[in-house]
């Protein structure tokens, strides 16, 4: 509200914080200050008026920064036009943050922070998948009931050397206690679901009563649907018999069924966010990472921990079948050891490991025209089964080039000359 005092020269008052102002041309002049029709004129307290005559200055507010402003400039490159790495979630953004770039704030701080920003949120709002999943009522099943398996298959995957890979992820969680195992494939062949499943048996420490699934082709010769009870495949159907499970195959088209299971998979999109970053090996390990964290992590749905709630669980499993039986379904480790070259042999061809392996005995496994060097239970290495005598991946040659050379030398450009000589040597045996 505007006012104006007219004495011997003219004062405005456009708020409280003019009053001393007032005050003192008032005082100059001998006056006295009317102090009950300021409070009128201005629709404030006379208590008000009082206070600001008195010199009083309300605090400037500061306007408060986020702790995530400091990772702007790394949000908006990673959801620039030209990145290959993809967000559908601020989740899937705020984890990735927390893993490699070290934000430190709680996700709904986070959150916040990102839908303030319209460049951001916009970015997220265009990326999200649709939810296919209808409303489903919410069911509990007993402990050892009952596990639901699953998978994202044809997930197109850059690798860090610029190789387009089409990989699957099988997923089997125990319905209760919502511990899971994933395993990475390169493979949809039923062979890698069998070991897979039999693995996952063997980390649950036993056998749940049933497998909810869908009607994948490595399971189901005839799809379930409303007007037929579907036909499972003669391979899987003993392989339920000599495990011990029930397959109960969803009616086609209502994944809804799965549910327990559907909503995890969300997770895997985590994989997006790390495109270009990783070889094979490194994705599957982080597969790998990613099941253990979430295993250890507390479930909002059923107030437990994975990790803690499967030891109930798995007291009432029923026993794992005998040793003989699993192995007869588990894909052949063949142990081998690296040689002073930091190779391995299979059929008379060298295929090369990662530094460090020499001496120590590793485990391959053939499949699908690939192999995949193990140690311990990490996957070190995986190559296609060559004709050539030695196989070497660049990144391997140099760097066992590089620890007999000094530091001057143009490592890439010599590992680089030295294997196509060796190419050149090799190609006609």
């Amino acid at each position: 509200m505007h006012m104006q005092i007219s004495v011997n020269t003219d004062i405005e008052i456009k708020s409280l914080a003019d009053l001393p102002k007032l005050k003192l041309l008032m005082e100059s002049l001998k006056m006295k200050i009317n102090k009950s029709k300021l409070a009128r004129d201005m629709g404030v307290d006379r208590r008000t008026i009082d206070k600001y005559l008195k010199g009083y200055k309300p605090k400037s507010t500061r306007k408060r920064t986020s702790k995530v402003d400091e990772y702007y400039e790394v949000i908006k490159l990673l959801l620039s036009e030209g990145s290959i790495q993809k967000f559908y979630y601020k989740r899937v953004l705020w984890q990735y943050l927390k893993d490699n770039h070290g934000l430190d704030c709680g996700q709904s701080t986070f959150r916040k922070y990102i839908s303030s920003k319209s460049e951001f949120q916009s970015y997220l709002k265009s990326e999200k998948r649709k939810s296919t999943v209808s409303e489903v009522v919410r069911f509990e099943t007993p402990p050892a009931e009952q596990a639901q398996l699953d998978w994202k298959e044809n997930i197109r995957y850059i690798t860090k050397d610029g190789e387009i890979l089409y990989v699957n992820v099988y997923v089997l969680l125990l319905s209760y206690s919502r511990f899971r195992t994933y395993n990475l494939s390169i493979s949809k062949s039923q062979s890698i679901l069998l070991s897979f499943l039999t693995e996952s048996f063997e980390a649950f420490g036993g056998v749940p009563k049933t497998i909810l699934t869908d009607n994948m082709k490595t399971i189901m010769d005839e799809p379930r649907t409303e007007y037929q009870k579907g036909k499972v495949n003669e391979k899987f159907f003993q392989f339920s018999k000599d495990m011990g499970f029930e397959v109960k195959p969803c009616i086609a088209g209502r994944p809804r069924t799965k549910g327990k299971v559907e909503s995890p998979m969300k997770l895997l999109d985590e994989i997006h966010a790390y495109q270009g970053k990783f070889d094979y090996e490194e994705l599957y390990q982080f597969v790998q990472k990613l099941c253990d964290r979430i295993n250890n992590s507390y479930h909002q749905g059923t107030g437990k921990i994975p990790i803690l709630a499967i030891n109930k669980e798995r007291n009432l499993l029923s026993p794992l079948p005998h040793e003989r039986i699993r192995d007869s379904y588990r894909i052949d480790h063949t142990p081998v050891k690296v040689n002073p070259s930091n190779m391995v042999t299979y059929k008379s061809n060298q295929y090369s490991v990662p530094p460090g392996y020499i001496g120590k005995t590793v485990r391959l496994q053939v499949y699908d025209n690939h192999i995949f060097v193990y140690y311990n239970t990490d996957l070190i290495v995986q190559h296609p089964i060559r004709q050539s005598k030695i196989n070497y991946k660049p990144e391997h040659y140099a760097d066992t080039l590089a620890r007999g050379l000094p530091s001057s030398t143009n490592i890439e450009e010599l590992a680089m000359k030295n294997l196509e000589a060796i190419n050149e040597v090799y190609k006609n045996e």
